[in-house]
C-alpha cells in the first residue's frame, strides 16, 4: 500500500494531537478548577494534578520529537542515552511498564532512533496490563539490528498495527493509530531490510529489524 507524503504527515499529525488531548485537556480542566478553588487542601491536589498532566505532555512531546520529527537536529546520529530518557519517561511514569535497555552504542543513526522508538511504542501500548519492554540495538558497518520484546499478563497487538508493519499488504487501511507501525516498515523497506513480527498466538510479542542506516 502506497501512502502519499502529504497523507501519511496527516496521520501523523493526528496520532500526536489524538496522544496530546489527554494530558493538555487535564491541564485545562486543572486549570479552572483552581480558578474556582479556595479551599487549601483542594488547591494543593489541583497543582499536583496540574504538575503530573504537564510532566507527561512534556514526556510524550519529548518522546514524538524523537520518534516522528527531526530527531537531533542536524546531525546524522543521535544520542541513544536521548532515545532511553524518552522511552523511560513515556513508559515509566506509570509504574505499570519495567523498562530493560540493552543497547551500548553511545549514538546510532537517526532511522535507527526512529525504528527503535516506534517499534518501543507499538510494543509497550501492546502490554494492556503492563509487563516487561525489553530493547536492544546493534551496529556494525552501517547495518543495525533491533530488537524489542514485550512481556506480560495480557499481550494485544492490533490486526491494522500487524498490517501496516507489514506495508499495509493485507489491504487494512492505515489510519493515524497505525502511523508509527508504517514509519517502521517505510523505514525498514529504504534500509533494504527485513522485519520480522511474532506470531498472533505467540506468548511474547517480538520484534526484529535489521536494515542498513547511515
Amino acid at each position: 500500500m502506497n501512502i502519499s507524503p502529504t497523507d501519511f504527515a496527516s496521520l501523523l499529525c493526528s496520532r500526536l494531537c489524538h496522544d496530546l488531548l489527554s494530558p493538555v485537556g487535564a491541564l485545562n480542566n486543572g486549570l479552572e478548577l483552581l480558578a474556582d478553588e479556595h479551599d487549601p487542601e483542594m488547591r494543593a491536589r489541583c497543582l499536583e494534578l496540574l504538575n503530573e498532566s504537564a510532566k507527561a505532555s512534556a514526556n510524550k512531546l519529548k518522546f514524538f520529537r524523537l520518534a516522528f520529527g527531526a530527531a537531533g537536529g542536524f546531525g546524522e546520529t543521535v544520542d541513544t542515552r536521548e532515545a532511553q530518557a524518552a522511552i523511560e519517561g513515556l513508559f515509566g511514569d506509570n509504574h505499570r511498564v519495567n523498562v530493560g535497555w540493552m543497547v551500548d552504542d553511545p549514538v546510532l543513526p537517526k532511522q535507527a532512533i526512529k525504528v527503535l522508538l516506534n517499534l518501543a511504542l507499538i510494543a509497550g501500548d501492546a502490554l494492556i496490563r503492563g509487563g516487561q519492554l525489553d530493547i536492544g540495538a546493534e551496529m556494525n558497518s552501517g547495518q543495525v539490528e533491533i530488537v524489542v520484546r514485550a512481556d506480560g499478563a495480557r499481550i494485544v497487538l492490533d490486526p491494522e498495527l500487524r498490517s501496516a508493519l507489514a506495508g499495509g499488504k493485507d489491504e487494512v487501511p492505515i489510519t493515524p493509530r497505525a502511523a508509527a507501525a508504517y514509519l517502521v516498515h517505510a523505514l525498514v523497506t529504504q534500509g533494504g531490510g527485513t522485519l520480522q513480527v511474532s506470531p498472533p498466538d505467540a506468548e511474547i510479542l517480538l520484534f526484529g529489524a535489521n536494515f542498513r542506516a547511515g
